[in-house]
């Protein structure tokens, strides 16, 4: 069982890619190197593409602030040849030199993507294949960063709900979801709790309960949250999705969080598995390693390779990984802990957010997948 994938930088970026039966997908991930530019940084978007016109973007991913103004009409990066598709932004710091920490890129070629609209807005696409029907959608955030923070989180869901019924899908066909929280740990807690009564509401907690990752992070728009969204719908018998429990943490409902471990995607020849925002927790919802990073990260990538190992998956079946770290200054301990375990070169942005808990200075997810 392997992805097939490149296994080396491209051009400055990271090339994965998956076939998923008539048409295939490629995930970019591009970290920034140094102190590079951000205009270098996303010119080495620019040049793939061009040299891939085939391949049609369905979600981009920008992690870091750009300071200077000469730089802000690279938030629009996402309009080429007239093209759009949804961007996050999550505007939060670096350390490594630029201001932009990396872009992950989710691309497909050899089908037909459907732009998904919201008040005029592009927030998502939508494509098909005989499997299933796939909706990704970012940046979706309340359109009034005035309202109270709970009104806001409560209206992201209800905007990713109408842009799923716009593709004919609804929360049941959810599979992951990512929200980042401007000042996460002023009212993480009120998130949880507005989440939980929609899901309720909605039936969620009856059906599969998504894979999620829930940081701090602002964004250009001052809003109280930015979410991203994965829906997939199987169109056959043999297609299927599963919640999948962590071999080393209890499960997150139990202690509020309305997320899955992980959620696996099975397929007739392959299966992709979205492992949710992991760290270090004990089995009984305890924060371990207090105020020791390294500790830390090993736990949370024991934690993870845990998960992986349950679904006979390694670190070389990784297709996209994002490490977040409380303090930018903390960031070389995770290159130093994949150096110490000999683990492949994982295709992984790494960038400084606040993670749901003070005193938790580590957090990773990881989206992995494996032909059969």
């Amino acid at each position: 069982m392997q992805t097939r994938r490149t296994g080396k930088a491209v051009g400055g970026l990271q090339v994965i890619r998956l076939p998923n039966g008539d048409f295939q997908e490629v995930f970019l991930n591009i970290p920034a190197i140094g102190f590079e530019d951000p205009t270098s940084l996303f010119q080495r978007l620019y040049d793939y593409l061009a040299d891939h016109p085939r391949l049609r973007i369905v979600r981009q991913d920008v992690f870091g602030v750009v300071n200077d103004p000469v730089h802000v009409k690279h938030t629009k990066a996402y309009r080429l040849n007239g093209v759009e598709w949804p961007v996050t932004w999550v505007e939060e710091g670096n350390g490594g030199g630029c201001p932009v920490a990396g872009i992950q890129v989710h691309a497909v070629s050899g089908v037909t993507v459907q732009p998904v609209q919201v008040d005029g807005r592009t927030i998502g696409t939508a494509f098909e294949n005989a499997a299933a029907r796939y909706c990704v959608l970012g940046g979706i955030r309340s359109e009034n960063a005035e309202e109270p923070r709970g009104e806001q989180a409560w209206e992201t869901l209800e905007i990713m709900e109408q842009a799923l019924g716009l593709v004919g899908l609804d929360f049941s066909h959810v599979c992951r979801t990512w929200f980042y929280l401007d000042d996460i740990l002023e009212w993480y807690d009120e998130f949880n709790r507005v989440r939980n009564e929609f899901f309720r509401e909605r039936g969620v907690f009856d059906r599969l309960v998504p894979a999620s990752t829930g940081v701090g992070g602002g964004n250009s728009a001052g809003t109280a949250v930015v979410a991203d969204l994965l829906a997939i719908q199987p169109k056959h018998p043999a297609v299927r999705l599963r919640m999948v429990p962590s071999p080393l943490q209890c499960p997150a409902l139990e202690y509020g969080s309305s997320f899955s471990r992980a959620v696996e995607f099975i397929m007739p020849r392959q299966r992709r598995l979205y492992v949710s925002g992991t760290a270090s927790i004990a089995p009984d919802g305890r924060t371990l390693h207090v105020g020791d990073v390294a500790k830390q990260v090993k736990l949370t990538m024991e934690v993870v390779a845990g998960i992986l190992n349950s679904c006979q998956m390694g670190w070389e079946h990784i297709t996209r990984a994002i490490a977040y770290f409380k303090h930018a200054e903390d960031a070389p301990v995770f290159s130093q802990y994949c150096a110490q375990q000999r683990l492949p070169n994982l295709p992984v942005i790494v960038a400084k957010n606040d993670v749901c808990r003070d005193d938790l200075l580590f957090e990773i997810e990881v989206d992995a997948a494996c032909l059969e």
